[in-house]
């Protein structure tokens, strides 16, 4: 398999969606608590980027396999169209699956039973996202649980695992860590708005009701944009809670570029020329945020 197909496959363009929370999380411990694991940090994210790039193939794997569209199958979805053998693509998935799930349990053992209760999760939601009668990726409930999953399970574990030390569990320390990373969740699931505002019609064809289905094109650009208003508003009331420092307020500074994406996408929604819409938002919006939040603990 050619290094590019591959890189296609594991869907390397969205893998922003999964880098970036784990490195909020890193700042979010240094900032509030004073506190690093790096040892464990950099497991975790080794564990974390294998298990992404499972959920990635295991969803264009099931998709090759329950299109009901031949073109789709042949044409559009990566393995038909470029000849993969699905036996090899099943390795890699079981393979991946098999290193991720060690190393959970190593540091299942290092910072105790949260981590593994944390990672039972998030591994049910990456392999029902695509498996089964009913997957996740196929019904309303896609945007939330992408952006639940990734967007704040991943910083919770990042944070956890950082300075599990001294952390404690309750509703005030969830609901802060929630809010540190609600920016990040709001954009990733707005990743899968853009990409089912663009497949609506395909989607149709091989009978997945995502969100789209329910309440229509108009309303899903609608939501798509609240959205995007939302995380900015988001960025700017965390320093007054003591949540990040006063520079993520410089993020304001990407606001017209944001704008324009969310101009490009609800004036059209086709795969080809408006799915990076949803890509760029995501990667210069939390990349920004990232930046600024890490700013201002240099300074």
């Amino acid at each position: 398999m050619a290094l590019n197909v591959f890189l296609e496959l594991i869907e390397i363009k969205a893998k922003t969606a999964s880098v970036i929370p784990f490195l909020l999380g890193m700042c979010f411990s240094k900032f509030y608590y004073h506190q690093l694991n790096w040892q464990l940090a950099l497991i975790f994210f080794i564990a974390m980027f294998l298990f992404n790039m499972v959920v990635d193939m295991f969803d264009n794997y099931c998709d090759y396999y329950h299109a009901d569209s031949k073109s789709y199958q042949e044409k559009t979805n990566i393995i038909g169209r470029e000849n993969i053998n699905p036996k090899l693509v099943l390795g890699l998935i079981i393979g991946f699956s098999v290193i991720s799930a060690l190393l959970g349990l190593y540091l299942v053992s290092q910072a105790g039973v949260p981590v593994l209760w944390m990672g039972i999760f998030c591994f049910a939601v990456g392999y029902l996202y695509s498996f089964g009668p009913h997957p996740i990726s196929s019904l309303p409930l896609g945007e939330l649980f992408s952006g639940f999953t990734m967007g704040f399970m991943i910083v919770l574990l990042s944070v956890y695992l950082n300075t599990y030390q001294v952390f404690t569990w309750n509703w005030l320390t969830i609901g802060q860590i929630f809010l540190v990373a609600l920016a990040d969740e709001l954009w990733i699931s707005n990743l899968m708005l853009t990409n089912n505002l663009c497949d609506a019609q395909e989607d149709e064809d091989n009978h997945r009701t995502t969100i789209i289905h329910f309440i229509g094109k108009k309303e899903g650009l609608i939501a798509l944009t609240v959205k995007n208003v939302l995380a900015f508003l988001i960025i700017g009331i965390l320093p007054f809670l003591g949540l990040a420092p006063k520079t993520v307020w410089l993020t304001i500074l990407i606001v017209p570029f944001i704008y324009q994406q969310n101009k490009i996408i609800i004036h059209k929604q086709v795969k080809t020329e408006t799915f990076s819409t949803g890509v760029k938002t995501l990667l210069v919006g939390s990349a920004a945020y990232l930046f600024t939040y890490f700013l201002g603990i240099i300074f």
